[in-house]
This record gives structure tokens, sequence and C-alpha cells, in this order.
């Protein structure tokens, strides 16, 4: 283990600078606090400031990165990636990739009327997530407006859909469990920043994930056959951020997980240890620490010389992904919050 010794600032936004940051004034302000006394696996350590000086060196002016364009999603988790490391988002070495990847989703959102930054819902989600995460933490008088229009069309989409879910556009009338996922995740991490979502999307999406998970507490694509890992660790990550592990089969899914732990994602791993990472945190920290030491050995030994994760979707993405499943030893994201 090795002593973190450089001080992080403690970001607390006043409810005052908050109403001007939004017209809706959040429920409660947000703020980042990591103790220097805080130890963190030296191997952790070493994997994130590699990962974040590749993502910091080779972000174009644009906010984007070569290999992923202008995807918003992979610059939402990039953006969530230098966030999670506990740096002064507004002061800090970072500020700038943070404040071009803000300026990017800004503009991306307010290029229409209704707020979407796909591509596909896959992107409007983790981008929003992104501006949900940013809320409270980036000094940007923008972010509020447009996080409400992201969080609107989530909840317009999810109207117009006959299941009362998600899948790849607004406009889908099916759904899956990974893009509903994607949505839900969103939108807790917008209402935990103080941006008012219905209760009744929260619960209809949440009725949607149930009905794809099995009698075994695994979680299907489209309905509850075919159940695996990586799904069902994003429906155990849905119930417990919307505070619902007392629910009857919660702990079903969590025996799940810990009979697959040793899972490697299939054909998605980056995708699969990005919720995986959070899921187990969130469910037994017991059984995340043991997950958390296999990962660091993984993602030691497959680290590039520059730092990145190589990826079929850009390093960027298998960077983002891979520095955001150890971010939980960290902790300053406020989604992952327990």
């Amino acid at each position: 283990m090795m002593l973190i010794t450089h001080i992080k600032s403690k970001l607390i936004i006043t409810m005052v600078s908050l109403h001007l940051i939004s017209p809706v004034a959040p429920t409660h302000a947000q703020s980042i606090i990591r103790s220097t006394t805080d130890t963190i696996p030296a191997g952790v350590e070493s994997i994130y400031k590699k990962g974040l000086r590749y993502l910091s060196t080779s972000q174009e002016a644009s906010g984007a990165w070569t290999g992923s364009g202008n995807r918003a999603g992979i610059i939402g988790l990039c953006t969530l990636a230098f966030l999670a490391y506990g740096e002064d988002p507004n002061h800090g070495p970072y500020a700038l990739n943070i404040s071009r990847c803000v300026d990017q989703l800004i503009a991306t959102a307010n290029q229409g009327k209704n707020g979407y930054m796909g591509g596909q819902m896959y992107d409007h989600g983790f981008a929003t997530l992104a501006l949900a995460e940013c809320y409270g933490m980036v000094d940007d008088p923008r972010i509020g407006p447009a996080l409400e229009k992201a969080v609107a069309l989530i909840i317009t989409a999810q109207k117009a859909n006959t299941k009362k879910a998600w899948r790849y556009n607004p406009d889908s009338k099916d759904a899956d469990s990974t893009v509903s996922g994607c949505q839900l995740v969103a939108l807790l991490g917008a209402r935990n920043a103080g941006i008012p979502v219905p209760d009744k999307a929260i619960d209809q999406g949440l009725a949607y994930m149930k009905s794809c998970r099995n009698a075994e507490g695994a979680y299907g694509y489209t309905s509850s056959h075919s159940p695996n890992t990586t799904l069902t660790a994003i429906g155990s990550l849905c119930y417990s951020l919307a505070k619902k592990q007392d629910e009857a089969a919660f702990s079903k899914s969590t025996s799940y997980l810990k009979k697959n732990i040793r899972d490697q994602g299939q054909s998605h791993p980056f995708y699969f240890r990005y919720y995986m990472a959070q899921a187990l945190f969130q469910a037994d920290e017991e059984l995340w620490k043991q997950w958390n030491i296999d990962n660091t050995r993984l993602l030691t030994a497959s680290q590039l010389a520059d730092g990145s994760f190589a990826s079929n979707n850009g390093n960027a993405y298998g960077t983002a992904a891979s520095l955001l499943s150890l971010a939980l030893n960290y902790r300053f994201l406020p989604i992952y919050e327990k």
C-alpha cells in the first residue's frame, strides 16, 4: 500500500451558488472529500496516474479523443475518470481537460431542441451521468440547464416506450437491460445532484429491469432468458443506487455475482469491469475488495506503455472504463456514495 500525500481540495458548492447554476435549486450541495491519510494500493495509483496522463495528453482541443470521434458517451466516461481521481476540476492539473469535455458535452446537448447527446442512447446516458457528476463540482453555470435538458430527454423517451424503458434511440418502442440500466444510473445520478426526477420514472425503469431477472437473481438482455454476469451487475447496481437493496431478489443477484466473480466479461470486458466494480462495492464491500485485487493485477498486466488500454472502441474508451473500474478505491464521485 502507498500513502497518498498530495492534498486534494474539498469542494463545497453552497445552495446560493447552485441556485445561480440552474433555475431548479438542488436539494443538497455536493462535496468531494478525500483524506490526505487515505491509503490506496500502489498498483491502483500507478495505473490511474498513467491512465490519466494518457487521457490528458491525447485529448484533442475539441474535447474529443482520436479514434472515438466526438461520441458523447466516451467523452462522458473520460470526464468521469478525471473527476473520480479527486483533483480540483476547476484549478487542478486536469482542469483544462475537464473544461474541454464539459464544453463538448454542453455543445452537443444544445445543438438540437431536445438535448439529445446521441449517436445512441448509450452515449446520451453516459454523457448525462457525466454532467450530473460535474454539477456542483465544476464551476460552470451552463451545466445545470444542459443537464435538465438531458434528463428530460430520457424521461420523454421512456414515456413513449411501450415497455417504459429504453433502447438504442429516443423513439425506440422496445427495450433492453443494458441501455435501460445506463439511463437509470444517469437519472439516479441526476436526482442525487438535485435535479428533479419523477419517482414514477425510476419505478417503471426498475420494473422493466425486474422483468429481465430470473428466479436466481440473474439478468438477461431483453427477458429473463440467457442471463450473464455483466447484465446482472447492471441490474444489481440499479437497485443499489435506487436504495432498493432490501428488494426480495437483491441478495440472489449478489450470490450470482459471487458465483461468477472470475468472469472476464466475454466480448465486452471493459463494459463488464466498469459495472462489476460498482455492483460489488454497493452490494458487498468485502466481495468487492477480493475482486479489486484481481482486477488491479489484470489491468497492470494489460496497460500499454503509454498508459492506455487497447479497445475496439478506441483507447480512450478502454482507458476511461478501466480507470473507472478502479475508482471505488478513491470514492470521490457522488454516484459512488453508499
